[in-house]
């Protein structure tokens, strides 16, 4: 039985040679010969990402995942030492309060907020002109993979007026 070989653009096949086992065209070869339009929409046919690709953006995203974990608790954390901040300055703005009467505050709420990191020792009340500056510096320090580590400094000041 004869193949008849089409002798058009699309095929491999040459004349004379239609009975021949390279008279098979592999999609290769055929993509090969194709028109640039074809070849086109083939590839959008066949987009896609491979394994590696999809283990290497997971691997990415698991990464930030993890130091979003891992500094979450930081910043919530800093959070309550920033309520405790503003907290003290809505309850003795104006009042003329004592530099004494806002670390007694700012102790309690600590307390209440448990807060860690800082303690109410490490909290500044100093007298400056009109009132009291209330300060929290401090650093947290967040293991992340073996030795490596996320250091976040911060700076919570609020003003009290008397």
């Amino acid at each position: 039985m004869a193949i008849r070989a089409n002798y058009g653009k699309d095929t491999g096949v040459t004349p004379g040679h239609e009975d021949s086992p390279m008279a098979r065209i592999t999609p290769l070869a055929t993509a090969r010969r194709l028109p640039l339009a074809k070849r086109a929409v083939m590839r959008r046919n066949q987009a896609g990402m491979t394994t590696l690709g999809l283990i290497i953006l997971v691997s990415f995203l698991g990464l930030f995942a993890f130091g979003f974990i891992r500094l979450t608790p930081v910043y919530l954390n800093y959070f309550k030492v920033v309520g405790v901040v503003d907290g003290a300055r809505s309850e003795f703005d104006g009042q003329s309060p004592t530099a004494n009467s806002i670390r007694t505050y700012v102790s309690r709420r600590f307390d209440i907020e448990s807060v860690s990191q800082i303690t109410a020792r490490d909290v500044k009340v100093t007298p400056v002109d009109g009132g009291f500056e209330v300060s929290a510096q401090y650093s947290h320090k967040a293991p992340f993979i073996a030795n490596i580590s996320f250091v976040v400094d911060f700076d919570k000041r609020a003003m009290i007026r008397r």
